[in-house]
């Protein structure tokens, strides 16, 4: 039952969180098998409805109808699920739609009992019924029967992954961690508040909840944190206390700690970026909240400034409080980030493997821009320009990473080969690495968190001798200088036919074989013929012949009227 099930749904649109294509699916499957059957409900005049007995199980088929329909009632309640966010009216077709489901999981376990049904089959028919009883009973918020039919199903189900070999046990075995939160969650509603660290652990591990478990677990930490949020009045920052009205900050300030933590433990960088996106965003929203407040507040702030000489009001300062939050939050996600990226560059150098598009040292670059632009607005945080501790870490902080941004543009000059400005922005960052040792002093503690500049001195005086060697290689090669294919004339092959040339843009989408369109040529012109002679031609004398015609004119007109001739 479960390997038809899940072979179905991943094929079928559940590997995209589909249901309605699964559902159309089960449909068409339903249908087809009634056919092959001849297992038709009536015609299209009229329903007659028909039940599949043990009787008539001479096929393993008539099973799959059951099966289909429970699985298209189960499907559709997913489906309703995910709309009844936008929509809650769609709860109650949701709820029917498991207890249909439910019923035909009923039937089915039902008809299993027959003696030619298999042990394996009745026993994953029971475990399939309970996990749609469980589901249903968790929609309905009836703790301890859903928690009593998940235990049902995750019993049989690792029994029977104990039966069998390695290969079949893991279905069963997967579908045992599917359910395992949910019976978390049961027992903490039940009263194991043991249940909510076996949770948050669960759920720091899979990089986030699926299935029915996901929405309310977050409601679960937010519930729980708010309860703890009531005892909270006040915080410290910078030896200065701010009381916190805004329950929202209050939240978000008491699980801040939680979500470091979950990130200083999350084991693979998906996890960790998905935690640091989850903080930002309770960030945003808390800071969103205090801005609220601060809008009607303004004149009370203005006038508190007046009267305590330019110290903020309390509402600005925890304003600038959870915006250095935010962006310290940022500054530490992109440095993750960076990490990542460094050591794929250091994989790439030592594999050079061809394939998909490989980090760059401008993607670093990038990243460095972004956090020193962070640290520019920490130090213009309204309360903390007289603070000249916190102003002269943020400095040293912005010394290492402007280091590390300069060996990184240092980097793509010398995939480029421009060794001189390479050799000068290595030493650019020797200088800031210096700095930072030098003042680095009371501040060491604060510094602890960021990359060793030390490591980077080292591996610059390194980079330095590579640097140097290569390019002394590359002005003594004389092929560098004399080999054609390091001249770039811009001339068409068309017109360098006698020179040998190692072209690789030939096999590229942009050769170039001629000129096209081909430049103007000058051609002769059609000749025009002027007649010159013309003018000094001596026509002869036509006097006579003129006069002649005079005057027989009227005298030859009326002789030839009346046929005389002349």
């Amino acid at each position: 039952v479960l390997q038809i099930v899940k072979e179905s749904q991943q094929q079928h649109g559940l590997r995209h969180g589909d249901f309605q294509r699964y559902r159309g699916y089960c449909s068409r499957r339903l249908r087809r098998l009634r056919k092959t059957l001849n297992f038709k409900m009536g015609n299209r005049h009229k329903f007659t409805g028909k039940k599949v007995t043990e009787e008539i199980l001479s096929d393993n088929r008539y099973l799959l109808l059951i099966l289909m329909d429970a699985e298209r009632a189960w499907s559709y309640a997913m489906q309703l699920k995910q709309e009844a966010n936008t929509e809650p009216r769609k709860r109650f077709h949701l709820l029917s739609r498991l207890r249909k489901a439910v019923k035909h999981a009923e039937e089915l376990e039902r008809l299993c009992e027959s003696n030619r049904v298999d042990a394996k089959t009745k026993l994953e028919a029971q475990a399939y019924m309970a996990y749609l009883t469980g589901m249903l009973r968790f929609e309905h918020q009836e703790w301890k029967a859903a928690m009593e039919a998940f235990n049902k199903c995750k019993t049989i189900y690792e029994k029977l992954a104990n039966a069998f070999t390695e290969e079949q046990a893991v279905l069963y075995n997967q579908r045992v961690e599917e359910i395992s939160p949910n019976i978390r969650y049961c027992a903490y509603n039940i009263g194991d508040q043991s249940a909510m660290n076996e949770l948050m652990q669960m759920r720091l591990r899979s990089g986030g909840t699926e299935g029915l478990l996901a929405e309310k677990l977050e409601a679960l930490i937010t519930q729980t944190r708010a309860k703890q949020a009531a005892t909270m009045s006040e915080v410290e920052w910078r030896g200065r206390t701010v009381p916190v009205k805004i329950d929202k900050v209050r939240i978000f300030l008491l699980g801040l700690a939680d979500n470091e933590a979950a990130i200083a433990q999350a084991e693979n960088e998906e996890t960790k970026e998905r935690l640091f996106e989850s903080l930002l965003s309770e960030c945003r929203d808390a800071i969103q909240a205090v801005r609220e407040e601060l809008k009607p507040d303004q004149k009370q702030r203005e006038h508190s400034l007046e009267n305590d000489s330019g110290k903020v009001s309390n509402i600005q300062y925890l304003h600038s409080y959870l915006t250095a939050i935010k962006l310290s939050t940022a500054i530490k996600r992109n440095e993750s980030m960076a990490t990542s990226l460094q050591k794929a560059l250091l994989q790439q150098q030592r594999s050079d493997e061809d394939g998909k598009r490989s980090p760059r040292p401008q993607d670093l670059i990038r990243l460095y821009d972004i956090i020193l632009q962070n640290l520019v607005e920490l130090t213009q945080l309204p309360g903390l320009e007289e603070d000249k501790n916190f102003q002269k870490e943020i400095g040293l902080k912005t010394l290492v990473y402007k280091a590390y941004r300069c060996f990184f543009i240092a980097q793509s000059y010398v995939l480029v080969k421009k060794w001189s400005e390479a050799l000068v922005l290595y030493e650019r960052v020797l200088k800031y690495a210096r700095e930072v040792q030098s003042g680095a002093g009371a501040h060491r503690n604060s510094l602890k968190e960021l990359p060793d500049v030390q490591d980077l001195i080292t591996q610059v005086n390194a980079e330095k001798y590579s640097l140097q060697a290569a390019a002394i290689l590359d002005a003594n090669d004389p092929h560098e200088t004399e080999s054609p294919s390091q001249v770039k004339d811009g001339k068409p092959l068309s017109e360098r036919f006698e020179t040998f040339c190692l072209d690789p843009s030939l096999v590229s989408k942009q050769v170039s074989l001629v000129h096209f369109p081909p430049g103007f040529q000058p051609i002769p012109c059609k000749p025009l013929f002027f007649d010159l002679a013309l003018n000094h031609v001596a026509f002869p004398p036509l006097e006579d012949k003129v006069e002649q015609k005079a005057k027989s004119g009227l005298t030859g007109y009326i002789k030839g009227i009346f046929g005389f001739k002349s």
